[in-house]
């Protein structure tokens, strides 16, 4: 009989435990979480929003209080607590839908810590551990009924997550809790998430949304002696060679973006068939005055404007009342063969098989928009040549929609002596020592916050060519100097992985790894920029000054230079 007894008890109490977790499976609910700053909630952010039913939380930050960007991605997480399973969706402009699911993360190292602490009338458990070297603070209930979080790095399973800082100054806290049958009964269609993707992917899709990425050149050869077939005309996104096949240009069509964005130009370039280093150019043909070096590329050099000093011409190398000179981009140099003379030399070294040349090019964020030309350059004579591609990368930096107009700016190329047509006749640029370079040019009214932007590498063969001599550059405005540099490289040894073809000397060394006047094989050559306050509206002249070394026999220096003034009109 005593057996019966406790059999019935034993029965009861199962049915009241099934019937509360029935009765907590049925509640529905809402809860409002606030952004935490230095332990204080910032009224004005954006909130947290989580919905649960059916042992289901769906969460997402509620931006409807910002004016966003049509970019930003719908992003909804749903907490499966019955399968302890996160599904992470995303809705993206084109329309296009995906999701990736991951198993709850057992929160490992965490320990409970000090009294519990009442939140919204609820007791809450503080929980201390670490993620990724960040102290980690979190205060669970159980008695609520509901189940969440407000992230999905820290699900707790057994009660919901009603604050979390990290590192002491920042998080979410619950501010609102409703219970409410207007919660919908089923927060989760799996078939309705989208595609599924890996963790990685998703992320990488999250990214790439605020990226607009711009192939301009697709593995395209630039080298020497193929007969060349322009399509007739201008054709926009058509691919056009010039100079024997060293130069490749095009007209395209770029993004219009908000100031603040972020550009960067990416290059990548292997060896089709060239064993040496060779100077590299990305750039710009401004097309804003009656003419313009896109003119050479099509008619020849001289086509275009000259510069005289000491009996030499050179073609197409500063500004001038209707002219302006390349803007460059990125100036680069190739390495001795990568990629084409990989398995041709063994040195005991694993060689890159391409070089990726990526440069900050935001300050010219304002030529790089719209309908524009594009070009670039690798001198040589080689039938196999190089192969290039080319990416400008525009990256968001604010997901709301910019509350002032656009600034307008002033660009204005005053040099480039790069002899980008160099297999087309143009000078190589010797000009600096005995005449030195003056250019005139003008600043309108109303231009303020002036920088010169300034890119600069030294040529000419073994011993005293100026490849190998440290000289500096000294530049004037109006006759007063305002920027002297030497430019140098000191690093190019660093670069020795993308020079499979370069000479091995008996001294252990390379000839990709000797300093350089501002290059090194398989390189960047940063420009160098100085901001110019007192430059006034109206005409100036800027000179440059370099003392190029003298010619020895059929050997003889020259330089690489361009330089360019960017400021703003007063708003």
């Amino acid at each position: 009989m005593k057996s019966l007894r406790i059999f019935v008890l034993l029965i009861i109490l199962l049915i009241g435990y099934n019937g509360l977790k029935a009765k907590e499976k049925s509640k529905k609910g809402f809860v409002e979480y606030s952004y935490l700053e230095n332990g204080k909630i910032d009224q004005k952010s954006s909130k947290t929003i989580l919905h649960y039913a059916n042992g289901i939380a769906k969460s997402w930050v509620d931006k409807s209080n910002l004016d966003l960007i049509d970019e930003v991605p719908k992003q909804y997480t749903y907490f499966d607590y019955s399968q302890n399973k996160i599904y992470q969706q995303a809705i993206f402009m084109s329309g296009d839908t995906c999701f990736t699911a991951f198993d709850f993360r057992i929160m490992e190292g965490f320990q409970p810590e000090g009294e519990t602490e009442m939140i919204l009338g609820y007791a809450c458990q503080k929980y201390v551990g670490s993620s990724f070297s960040n102290k980690i603070e979190l205060w669970v209930t159980e008695d609520i009924g509901i189940k969440g979080t407000p992230l999905n790095y820290f699900p707790y399973q057994n009660g919901f997550v009603l604050k979390y800082v990290r590192n002491g100054n920042s998080g979410w806290e619950a501010t609102k809790i409703n219970f409410s049958n207007k919660v919908e009964d089923q927060l989760l269609y799996t078939h309705q998430l989208g595609d599924s993707v890996s963790d990685v992917e998703f992320r990488k899709k999250l990214t790439n949304a605020f990226i607009k990425d711009v192939q301009v050149f697709s593995n395209e050869q630039i080298n020497w002696g193929d007969e060349i077939r322009n399509p007739e005309g201008i054709v926009n996104d058509s691919l056009y060679r010039f100079a024997g096949g060293s130069i490749i240009a095009k007209k395209v069509l770029l993004p219009a973006v908000p100031d603040g964005t972020s550009l960067f130009a990416e290059v990548t370039e292997r060896s089709n068939g060239d064993a040496y280093d060779r100077t590299g150019s990305v750039f710009v043909i401004p097309q804003n005055k009656e003419k313009s070096f896109l003119d050479g590329l099509r008619f020849g050099k001289d086509a275009l404007p000259k510069y005289f000093s000491e009996g030499n011409e050179y073609q197409g190398v500063v500004s001038t009342k209707d002219y302006d000179p390349l803007i460059e981009l990125m100036r680069f140099f190739t390495p001795f063969g990568v990629g084409h003379f990989n398995e041709k030399r063994n040195v005991g070294f694993e060689w890159s098989d391409s070089v990726v040349y990526k440069q900050d090019v935001t300050h010219l964020l304002p030529v790089l928009q719209k309908e524009c030309w594009i070009g670039v350059f690798i001198g040589n004579y080689d039938g196999g040549g190089h192969k290039v591609s080319l990416n400008l990368k525009y990256h968001l930096n604010s997901q709301e929609k910019p509350k002032k107009s656009p600034k307008r700016y002033w660009v204005q190329p005053v040099f480039n002596t790069t002899n980008v047509m160099e297999m087309a006749g143009q000078q190589y640029g010797t000009m600096f020592k005995n005449d030195t370079l003056t250019v005139n040019f003008n600043v309108p009214k109303g231009v303020k916050n002036i920088e010169f932007y300034y890119i600069s590498t030294g040529h000419g063969g073994w011993g005293n060519g100026d490849e190998f001599v440290q000289k500096q550059n000294s530049l004037f405005i109006d006759g007063k100097s305002f920027f002297n540099y030497t430019p140098w490289r000191y690093d190019c040894g660093t670069y020795r992985k993308f020079n499979p073809a370069s000479g091995n000397f008996w001294n252990g060394m390379s000839s990709s790894d000797y300093s350089r006047s501002g290059w090194c094989p398989g390189s960047v050559s940063h420009p160098y920029y100085t901001t110019v306050n007192d430059l006034q509206e109206g005409n100036h002249v800027i000179q440059v000054y370099i003392p190029i070394g003298e010619p020895e026999g059929n050997m003889f220096s020259a330089w690489n230079i361009s330089g360019l003034f960017i400021g703003s009109y007063e708003e």
